[in-house]
């Protein structure tokens, strides 16, 4: 299974994409995560990276998109993985498909969390104070819901048109939202 979650920033595809990971035995793959590892490791990527993330910005699609290629190269993707955090506009969604042609991985699904926007900024300042995030700040998260609405929401258009979107309620338990996207994976044949 070859599945990319989508939804704005504090929506829970961390959180599900890792519950996701046990229940599908694939990777997940956080361009966030990998993001702000090479921040806390000091590499070139992650000394770039640092300044955009912390303003609550986008980085660049090629740095993105290099991370992704070597990260789906690993071993560990052959029988799927879970993208969370890519991708995040018209141009990576374009070129992620052609990267994962390339690779012979194409995407089976895209998923959608659905969550209203009050609830996103109080998810949002509660991650900040509890894990003291530096693009959870209050400004960084009225940039990142900005940033989404104007680039990030088009994608799921992309994943509609193309045949291979679900939209699932992010509204709820842990267990119930996973329940809801564990059934737009695996819908029930119809019986006719």
């Amino acid at each position: 299974m070859r599945l990319v979650l989508l939804g704005a920033p504090g929506s829970g595809k961390g959180t599900q994409a890792t519950r996701l990971r046990e229940h599908l035995q694939v990777p997940h793959i956080s361009t966030g995560e990998l993001l702000r590892a090479a921040v806390k490791a000091g590499t070139p990527l992650g000394l770039q990276a640092q300044a955009v993330m912390a303003a609550g910005e986008l980085v660049s699609d090629e740095i993105v998109l290099g991370m992704l290629e070597e990260r789906l190269t690993a071993g560990d993707t052959g029988n799927g993985f879970i993208l969370d955090g890519y991708p995040r506009n018209l141009a990576q969604a374009n070129a992620l498909d052609a990267l994962l042609a390339r690779l012979r991985q194409p995407v089976d699904i895209a998923v959608q969390l659905d969550v209203d926007t009050e609830l996103l900024i109080t998810r949002l300042a509660g991650r900040a104070q509890a894990e003291g995030r530096a693009d959870d700040t209050p400004e960084a998260v009225r940039n990142r819901l900005n940033v989404y609405n104007q680039a990030t929401a088009p994608v799921v258009d992309f994943y509609r048109n193309s045949g291979r979107l679900a939209c699932v309620d992010g509204v709820g338990s842990m267990d119930a939202v996973l329940q809801r996207i564990i059934e737009v994976l695996a819908p029930t044949p119809d019986i006719g």
